[in-house]
């Protein structure tokens, strides 16, 4: 899963966290729902991960539901979704699964639904076949490529081989996708229940990840392109290590506030639904462009990305948090660089070093 760190993570966290109204002061339990808005209905799975839950989301649909997001393949995902379903959910059926992106907490039911009713899943192309690929990694050996890339950031051997042993994790929490999909690309309208959604894409966080959008009256299901409390990972992976996905976040940050207006009641995959999204997209700007100054200062001398942890986040990075956290450094540099800030050097062990431009 990659998700991100909590705000209070970050270097920049502290000094101006927007103010967020959140208009429900009760969460539901796995397997019970609450509605929060016209025929949307808010669900909270369990995640066996430091991030320990997933907003997914029904909305009614005729005589079945609309599910967005469906929570990772375990049991206790499983076992929640069986008791909405005969619950709140009124034993309708699922009429489609609308995933709006590839992390495993995101789709890792989606095969798991979409045979349970056959019915068709929804996603993006770059999402659906980015997922089969990551999926079809389960059971091989680290590539030489993946291997070579934590170097150059400034990997010990005995990270390396953690890198390793850990390779091919992503499929073990997606059941398997089906063979077809339905693709969903930015400004389709979807009729939900006779009520349009826009399609609203973003990138950074993933490649080509899908908000819905309800004008009609406000709503935006947010997926994890904004979030109320935790900073969406955004990273450099050893498939394109020169990539700039930090660009492309701060662009969609941008695309949002342009498109959804301030008052938009935003339903989160991570945290509680709240109010005052233009607050938080600038917050989050903010706290990125600070990063990037902070990351300038800090390349006067020569730096690994695994040097740099200091200048982007308040508390120390264990291996646990070693990967995502890698990928955030590479993402700022490949970011300075992009913008002419920063210059790499390759030395003659493989490791990069990074100083200002």
């Amino acid at each position: 899963m990659r998700d991100g760190l909590p705000d209070e993570a970050h270097a920049d966290a502290a000094p101006r966290r927007p103010s967020l109204i959140y208009p429900f002061d009760q969460r539901p339990e796995p397997g019970e729902a609450i509605e929060v808005a016209d025929g949307v209905l808010w669900l909270r799975l369990p995640l066996p991960f430091a991030l320990d839950h997933i907003n997914v989301w029904a909305l009614r649909d005729g005589e079945g539901w609309t599910v967005v997001d469906t929570g990772v393949a375990s049991s206790a995902c499983k076992d929640a979704w069986r008791a909405a379903l005969a619950g709140p959910l009124q034993g309708r059926p699922v009429a489609r699964v609308l995933c709006t992106h590839m992390h495993p907490d995101h789709v890792g039911l989606a095969g798991w639904l979409t045979k349970k009713f056959d019915c068709r899943l929804w996603m993006t192309r770059l999402e659906y076949m980015i997922c089969r690929v990551l999926v079809a990694d389960t059971g091989r050996e680290a590539p030489e490529e993946g291997v070579r890339f934590y170097r150059a950031c400034g990997w010990s051997d005995d990270q390396l081989e953690g890198y390793r042993t850990r390779f091919g994790g992503f499929g073990k929490g997606v059941h398997p996708l089906p063979d077809g999909y339905r693709r969903i690309e930015d400004g389709d309208q979807v009729d939900i229940d006779g009520r349009a959604w826009r399609i609203v894409v973003g990138d950074g966080h993933s490649p080509e990840h899908a908000c819905l959008w309800r004008a009609e009256d406000g709503v935006l299901i947010s997926g994890d392109q904004v979030l109320p409390k935790i900073s969406s990972n955004v990273s450099v992976w050893p498939t394109e290590p020169e990539a700039d996905p930090l660009s492309d976040w701060l662009a969609s940050l941008a695309k949002l506030k342009r498109e959804i207006p301030a008052d938009a009641l935003v339903l989160p995959s991570h945290g509680d639904p709240f109010r005052g999204l233009h607050d938080r997209l600038d917050g989050l700007t903010r706290g990125h462009e600070r990063s990037l100054e902070r990351l300038q200062r800090m390349l006067k001398e020569p730096k690994r990305a695994t040097d740099v942890f200091g200048a982007l986040f308040a508390r120390a990075i264990g291996d646990d948090m070693l990967g995502m956290a890698t990928g955030e450094s590479v993402a700022h540099l490949n970011c300075l660089e992009r913008r002419g800030r920063a210059v790499r050097e390759l030395d003659e062990n493989g490791v990069l070093w990074w100083r200002a431009a």
